[in-house]
């Protein structure tokens, strides 16, 4: 069975105080549905359209353990914090076959 991940790029952010709110219970719900914070923070480079913005990638067990934590109601309460404060560019993906 293949990995799921979420890959998350950080548009913009205009209230840093909320997104730091955000990153605690966020991590908790993440990682209590199954998610392990791969990596996180500023591009040390970005090539063609990419843009220095911080990017996150979160591993789970499964593509659908990714889909289910999302859509978990303790992630998605979390996601109040950021209304207004950040815009991201989030993406499921399944990893590659090994």
């Amino acid at each position: 069975m293949s990995k799921g991940y979420w890959v998350v790029a950080w548009k913009s952010i205009s209230d840093p105080a909320a997104v730091a709110r955000y990153v605690a219970p966020a991590t908790e719900a993440i990682v209590a549905n199954g998610g392990r914070v791969l990596a996180g923070g500023e591009p040390a480079r970005f090539y063609e359209q990419g843009a220095a913005s911080r990017v996150v990638i979160v591993e789970f067990d499964s593509l659908q353990r990714a889909i289910d934590a999302y859509e978990h109601p303790a992630y998605q309460a979390t996601l109040v914090h950021l209304v207004g404060a950040a815009e991201r560019d989030v993406r499921i993906i399944e990893g590659a076959a090994s």
